[in-house]
Parts: C-alpha cells; structure tokens; sequence
C-alpha cells in the first residue's frame, strides 16, 4: 500500500485524518500562495491544493511508493476571498461583513504521486446569524480567529454564530471527508486503517 504525506502544517486537517482512520506523515515544502490577478477563487484554491502536493511530493524526491495530500481553504463573499485577519480591525470588519448573511467555503483537496493527480473542489455555503459587537470583540480576544480564513473557525467557539450550513461541514473544517475518502480509495489508500476493534 501506498504511504500517504499530508502537505499542510493544519491541525485540523492532521485530526480529520486520523479522525478516518487513515495514517500518515507530514511533509511541507512552501509554495507562494498568493492569489493571480483575476483568479477566480474555485480556481485559487485547486491550484494551491494542487501546488502544495506536488511540492511535497518533489520534497521527497518523488518515490514511487507516495502519495502526497495537499488542501486549500477559501472563504469567498461576493466572490472575494476573505483571508486571515491582519489585525483586530481586519477580523472585525470581515466578521461585521459576514454577519446576517450567507457565504462560501471553498475547500480543494489534491492527491499527487508519480503517476497521477487527482483533485477536487467542494463548495459550502454557512449563514451567520446577525452578530453583536460586543460578541465579535469578546471572540477576538479569545484569539481563535487570529489564524483562520474569514476570520473564524466553526469547529471551536465561532460555531455559535451559524445558523444553517449547505454542503460539507469537514470542508469548512478544512477537508472534505467524504470526496477524500472516495480519492483515497482510486489511490489504493484504505479508511479505517486505525480503528481499535471491540470484542
């Protein structure tokens, strides 16, 4: 069986991993992730995916036996990407823009190895309830948002501001359980490889 490298130093890509039962080891080479003039996000986000793999596989000098997972997240509101906040004024502004509306996550994932490439881009949308000042400025001083796209994460304390999602929640997580699940399986790699057994 082939060895799967994850290219992403995401924690939560790490646990939705392991959260299928599948092994396997880090490897990330840096690429240049910034966006080129008239992009669109759909396709932004497949070529980092894209791009992230392929680095990690040229990383390892490229063994048969490898296969290398790269993934991209976007959140797109009126079809401009919303990234990582720079500072409090930045994460505010975003969250006061999302609030009371629907937005897209856009998440590709990548699968590379010396013979193939695969990839895929799954769209959600997630509404945001109206939100209150006082509610943003206390997440923000949580320090949750500091690192994520669009300035917040629905897996920890931001979950409290969505209203109704459509499509995948372990996209908006980060990846895609079930599409990655289904490219694995063309790359003769196995889900639940680590799943304890009960007697």
């Amino acid at each position: 069986m082939a060895t799967l490298y994850l290219a992403s130093g995401s924690p939560r890509r790490r646990e939705l991993l392991t959260q299928i039962g599948v092994p396997f080891r880090t490897q990330i080479a840096p690429i240049d992730e910034n966006a080129l003039p008239g992009e669109a996000p759909g396709v932004y986000v497949e070529r980092l995916a894209r791009a992230k793999a392929q680095a990690g596989l040229d990383a390892l000098g490229s063994p048969e036996q490898a296969v290398v997972l790269g993934a991209d997240t976007a959140v797109v509101l009126d079809g401009r990407i919303l990234g990582k906040p720079c500072d409090q004024d930045d994460a505010l502004e975003t969250l006061r823009a999302l609030s009371g509306r629907t937005h897209q996550v856009l998440t590709a994932v990548a699968l590379v190895s010396c013979e193939r490439v695969e990839s895929r881009v799954v769209v959600s949308e997630v509404s945001f309830r109206p939100l209150r000042d006082a509610e943003l400025a206390a997440y923000w001083a949580s320090g949750e948002p500091c690192d994520k796209a669009g300035s917040y994460g629905i897996q920890g304390l931001a979950a409290v501001f969505v209203s109704r999602l459509q499509g995948s929640y372990s996209a908006v997580v980060g990846l895609p359980l079930c599409e990655t699940a289904e490219m694995l399986e063309a790359f003769a790699i196995e889900c639940w490889q680590q799943v304890p057994v009960h007697s």
